[in-house]
């Protein structure tokens, strides 16, 4: 029998579509699934008449691959991925590699490898972003971990990954858990995107009154811009035009306001407050959600606590065109947050990541592909020490020349009792990374005073560290 060049284990929509990616490229494959069932379904299904072996035990499938073994594990991250690998590891041999392609916690990445490579088998986390038809069609992967591993994969990776102008969709990330940890913050952009997008429909909506096919003509238009043309953008103007065939309404005006979440968004603010980075864009983005499922308590509160009607009575495109630019400001400012708390975690963690390179493979495939992140990949590759990206000088002067409608729209907003926390969020970091000095000189006296916990002064050298008797005038 032929050997097989790649292993698929877990042929859920991911796990199914990846395989069906790789085999599409040349390379033949080889899949197993737990239960039984699913694999027959596959191979009499979409599997059919391709260069696929089933296989129905995981001794079967791994002798059906050539070595070094090359094995993508699909499953539910957490538990059944250790439970894979330790079912596995008496079966491999030294060389052959294991591939977590699902959204696994660093954490258990970093754990993994550190497990793994001592016994002589290479261990790669990787990250994968574009949904189920990312996924077939070539998505954006985040691989980190083996090293030795990921050049072994590399030619693999680099045919199924998507393709842009200036290369495949995917890079070594770095040691351990980098690939995914990139994937985790990754998704706390997406996080942030999702809810701006989200603010300026509402804004649109309720303090203009836009219909469902204005609303979709304002999307269509905005992602024909430099600014805000990306993938989220083009499915919101979409999204605008589906209308429910049973009540022959707009179908997204009967969809139920409560957000769901999987964990890596709120990964990510675990993870940023550990390292002190600040990231209030996608903290709020990540609260709205949770604000969102209360939605029973909302619809009882809505029917006592009051606040402002009424709508914009301005110009219209106007004011279009400041939701615009506020958005594009606040999106800055997520992309920024994202970012730093990614150089950050790469200086704690010795993950080496090139920052350019992040932005870079965002660019096809992934769920937060956009135009703009040419912008980013070129700030950080002219100035890889950039410490934020707000001083990168095309974004600083854009953001410089817009804060006017920004802060304009927040105003807006806030006088017609629209919540828009992400937009907020963004302003304020903006108007607090901007400034010299922030009121928490006040919050190191309080802490001083109840606590003794010292304070450093600005006419001495830092790291000099005073305490006060407050109470001893």
């Amino acid at each position: 029998m032929n050997k097989r060049t790649f292993g698929v284990i877990g042929l859920a929509v991911m796990g199914e579509n990846l395989a069906l990616n790789v085999e599409s490229r040349g390379f033949p494959i080889a899949v197993y699934n737990r239960t039984a069932a699913k694999t027959e379904e596959f191979m009499a299904t979409r599997a059919q008449g391709k260069d696929v072996k089933a296989a129905y035990s995981l001794q079967e499938f791994v002798h059906a691959l050539e070595r070094p073994r090359k094995i993508l594990v699909m499953v539910k991250a957490g538990a059944p991925v250790d439970a894979v690998i330790q079912d596995l590891k008496p079966l491999l041999e030294k060389g052959d590699m294991i591939i977590d392609g699902g959204n696994s916690l660093y954490e258990d990445t970093e754990r993994r490898t550190k497990e793994l490579e001592p016994t002589g088998l290479g261990f790669v986390g990787m990250g994968v972003s574009g949904g189920e038809e990312g996924a077939l069609h070539g998505p954006s992967l985040m691989p980190g971990g083996t090293e030795s591993a990921y050049r072994e994969l590399e030619p693999i990776l680099t045919k199924i990954a998507a393709q842009v102008e200036d290369g495949p969709c995917v890079t070594y990330i770095g040691p351990g858990g980098a690939g995914h940890y990139v994937k985790m913050v990754h998704n706390g952009i997406e996080y942030g995107d999702m809810q701006l997008i989200a603010e300026a429909y509402d804004l649109l909506k309720n303090t203009l009154g836009l219909n469902h096919q204005q609303l979709h003509e304002v999307f269509a238009e905005w992602n024909t811009t430099d600014e805000l043309n990306s993938f989220l953008i083009e499915i919101t103007a979409d999204i605008f035009t589906y209308i429910d065939k049973e009540t022959n309404l707009p179908l997204v005006d009967l969809i139920l306001d409560s957000a769901g979440q999987k964990g890596t968004g709120r990964w990510t603010v675990f993870s940023a407050l550990e390292l002190g980075v600040s990231i209030p864009t996608i903290f709020a983005a990540v609260n709205a959600r949770i604000m969102s499922a209360y939605k029973d308590e909302r619809v009882a509160a809505s029917k006592e606590l009051t606040g402002p009607t009424g709508k914009y009575d301005g110009d219209t495109k106007s004011f279009i065109n400041k939701i615009r630019d506020a958005l594009y400001c606040s999106k800055m400012c997520s992309y920024a947050q994202g970012m730093a708390l990614i150089a950050k975690a790469s200086a704690e963690f010795n993950y080496n990541i090139n920052l350019s390179e992040c932005a870079r493979i965002w660019k096809g495939g992934c769920i937060i592909r956009a135009g703009f992140l040419k912008k980013i990949q070129t700030a950080f590759n002219e100035n890889p020490s950039l410490p934020n990206l707000l001083l990168a000088p095309e974004f600083k002067q854009t953001i410089l020349d817009r804060q006017e409608a920004w802060r304009e729209v927040l105003c807006i907003a806030n006088k017609l009792g629209i919540a828009v926390p992400a937009f907020s969020a963004s302003l304020d970091y903006f108007d607090s990374y901007r400034r010299d000095r922030l009121p928490q000189n006040l919050t190191q006296a309080q802490r001083d005073y109840f606590g003794a916990h010292t304070y450093e002064r600005i006419d001495r050298p830092r790291g000099e560290f005073f305490h006060t008797e407050w109470t001893a005038k």
